[in-house]
């Protein structure tokens, strides 16, 4: 098993910028490839970024690319979402994520249980 606990949302003005975190424990994090999806009310749960585990490839949604930038610390088993310009459209629950035996976060094996982003225009 593996706990997943997200913290660093909050409410911020259009422009501004968050850092989100996930902690990690229970199977080894080094091992998974992380990430994070968003969802706003009355839409699905989107994808946001990735990282792989071991070389750290990125992968962004083209609605964030160039704003957001997620890393991870494997010492410290957390990922971190740097998010900047931040709009409007960006208010959504973020969740962190975990696939384990993929080098794409597809179909995640694991989730965290969401913090809010809310940004005011």
């Amino acid at each position: 098993q593996v706990q997943l606990v997200e913290s660093g949302g909050g409410l911020v003005q259009a422009g501004g910028s968050l850092r989100l975190s996930c902690a990690a424990s229970g199977r080894a994090f080094t091992m998974a490839v992380m990430g994070w999806f968003r969802q706003a009310p009355g839409k699905e749960r989107a994808f946001v970024a990735s990282i792989t585990p071991s070389d750290g490839i990125t992968n962004y949604a083209d609605s964030v690319r160039g704003r957001f930038t997620i890393s991870r610390d494997n010492a410290k088993n957390t990922m971190y979402l740097q998010m900047g310009s931040l709009k409007p459209e960006d208010t959504a629950a973020y969740f962190c994520a975990a696939k384990y035996g993929s080098t794409w976060l597809v179909d995640p094996d694991y989730w965290g249980q969401g913090t809010q982003v809310t940004v005011s225009s």
